[in-house]
């Protein structure tokens, strides 16, 4: 669980990362909602383009199946083309779908 939501962070980070033509953008909105151990969802929008929207759910909670499942997406452009990856992290673990990702 604790890989799902790191791995989440790395790539809000290396997304956000300022680049030479990106370094004055700025965050246009944010939301985030931690309603405790039972979950969370957020999103964000920065003025270059760049969103993500992501939810955890808690679930099989109190049981040793414990998991909490991740579904989102980022959406970000590079070099005038625009990539958009949905994903799901779970006890299968981390599944990105876009259609520049190999299937």
């Amino acid at each position: 669980m604790k890989l799902i939501l790191v791995l989440t962070a790395v790539i809000a980070v290396a997304l956000a990362a300022p680049q030479a033509a990106d370094k004055d953008a700025q965050i246009t909105k944010y939301n985030s909602d931690n309603s405790g151990i039972d979950g969370y969802n957020f999103d964000f929008e920065t003025s270059n383009g760049i969103s993500q929207q992501e939810t955890g759910q808690l679930t099989n909670q109190g049981t040793e199946n414990e998991i909490m499942k991740v579904t989102g997406s980022y959406t970000f452009t590079w070099q005038g083309v625009t990539y958009t990856v949905t994903y799901t992290a779970d006890e299968n673990g981390f599944q990105p779908v876009g259609d520049h990702i190999p299937k």
